[in-house]
C-alpha cells in the first residue's frame, strides 16, 4: 500500500501555481511503538497557508491540517477507528508519533481526537467546528467585545471565517454589514445568513456604502482583507471602536508591497483598538469554542456551507481557488 503526498516544491511568486507542488508516492511503513497510521478523510486549504509558506522551507510535505482516521495504533492514547484533527500536511496517509507532531510554526501540536459531533459531518472539524470556527468565535467575542445594538463590519464576509463572524454577530444582537466579491455572494449573505446589509466591494465605494448602511458609524470591524478597504472601514468607525485583524488576503499574492491610505490619524483621533491574532492564542480553551459553535448548529442558529472538492489530487486546485474568488464558505478536499 502506498501513500501520496504533495511536496512544497518552490516558494510562491504571485498567485500559487500547480508547478509549486509535486505529487509523489511511497510505501506506507509499519508503525513503531507509540506511532499510529492515519488515513486522511478531509484536508483543509486556508488562506493563511499562502503567507506562512514564506517561512517554511521547500522540499518537504506541504503543511496543513486534516481530519484523519486511525487505521493502526501502537500508541496508548489512540485506538483504531478514532478520528483526529492534526497538522499532518498534504498527505493521504501518515505514520507518526502523535506526541511529536509539529505545526507549520515548529511547535508541538499533538493531534486531538474529534469530539462527538452529534451526527454533524467530521469535515466540519476543519471549518465551523475547527480553526475557522474558533477564529470567528474568539476573535469576535474576545477582541471586538461586541455589545447588543452595535454595528459590526466584516470583510471577506463570504469566506470560511467571515461568514461565521457575521452570523455570530447576529446571534449576539449586532447590526452586521458584510463585503464580498460577487453579487451572488452578496445575495447569499443577505438572504441566507441574514446580514443586515452586504455589498460587492468591486462595484461600490466602501465609504459611500457604509455612510448609507451605517450612518451611526461602525463599532466593531473584523478584518480579513487589509489594504485600502480596511482604511476605508476604519475611517467610518466610532470613537473607541475595536478592530480584530485576522487576515490581509488582498496582499497575499502581491509581488510588490501593497500601499493603502494612512490610518494612524484615524486610530489616534478615534482611539481605536487594533489587535492582530492567530487562533492558537486560545489553544487552552479550544474545545470550549468547538462546543459553543456546535451548540449554535444544534439550535439552527448557524448556516454552514462547505465547498467540497473531491479527490486528493485536487489539493492544489482547491488551494488556488481561495485566491480567485471561486468559492463560498469553507473549502475542504475529500480524499
Amino acid at each position: 500500500m502506498t501513500l501520496r503526498r504533495f511536496v512544497f516544491k518552490s516558494q510562491f511568486d504571485g498567485l500559487p501555481k500547480h508547478s509549486d507542488f509535486e505529487l509523489v508516492e511511497e510505501p506506507i511503513r509499519e508503525p513503531a511503538p507509540n506511532e499510529v497510521v492515519l488515513e486522511a478523510l478531509y484536508l483543509s486549504v486556508d488562506p493563511y497557508m499562502r503567507v506562512f509558506a514564506r517561512n517554511v522551507p521547500t522540499g518537504g510535505t506541504m503543511f496543513g491540517t486534516q481530519v484523519a482516521k486511525v487505521t493502526k495504533s501502537k500508541h496508548p492514547g489512540y485506538k483504531e477507528g478514532d478520528l483526529v484533527v492534526g497538522h499532518l500536511g498534504w498527505a493521504s496517509h501518515s505514520v507518526v508519533n502523535p506526541d511529536q507532531v509539529k505545526s507549520f510554526g515548529g511547535e508541538v501540536a499533538k493531534p486531538y481526537i474529534l469530539p462527538d459531533l452529534g451526527g454533524v459531518s467530521p469535515s466540519t472539524g476543519l471549518g465551523v467546528l475547527g480553526m475557522p470556527g474558533n477564529t470567528a468565535w474568539f476573535g469576535l467575542t474576545k477582541l471586538c467585545q461586541p455589545k447588543p445594538g452595535e454595528t459590526l463590519v466584516v470583510t471577506g464576509a463570504a469566506g470560511a471565517v467571515g461568514s461565521l463572524v457575521g452570523q455570530i454577530g447576529k446571534i449576539l444582537g449586532l447590526k452586521v454589514i458584510g463585503f464580498a466579491g460577487t453579487d451572488e455572494k452578496v445575495q447569499w449573505l443577505e438572504d441566507d445568513l441574514k446580514f443586515d446589509r452586504a455589498f460587492n466591494y468591486k462595484t461600490v465605494s466602501v465609504t459611500e456604502a457604509l455612510k448609507e448602511a451605517a450612518p451611526e458609524g461602525v463599532d466593531c470591524y473584523f478584518d480579513n482583507v487589509g489594504g485600502e478597504m480596511s482604511s476605508d472601514v476604519m475611517n467610518q468607525m466610532n470613537t473607541y471602536g475595536r478592530v480584530a485583524v485576522c487576515g490581509s488576503i488582498s496582499a497575499y499574492n502581491a509581488t510588490t508591497p501593497v500601499l493603502a491610505p494612512i490610518v494612524q490619524p484615524t486610530i489616534i483621533t478615534k482611539q481605536l483598538t487594533l489587535t492582530g491574532f492567530v487562533s492558537s492564542r486560545w489553544k487552552d480553551c479550544w474545545f470550549e469554542g468547538i462546543q459553543q459553535m456546535l451548540h449554535f448548529i444544534q439550535e439552527d442558529k448557524l448556516v454552514v456551507r462547505e465547498s467540497i472538492v473531491e479527490g486528493f489530487e485536487k489539493m492544489p486546485d482547491a488551494f488556488i481557488s481561495l485566491f480567485t474568488g471561486d468559492n463560498t464558505g469553507k473549502v475542504v478536499v475529500k480524499a
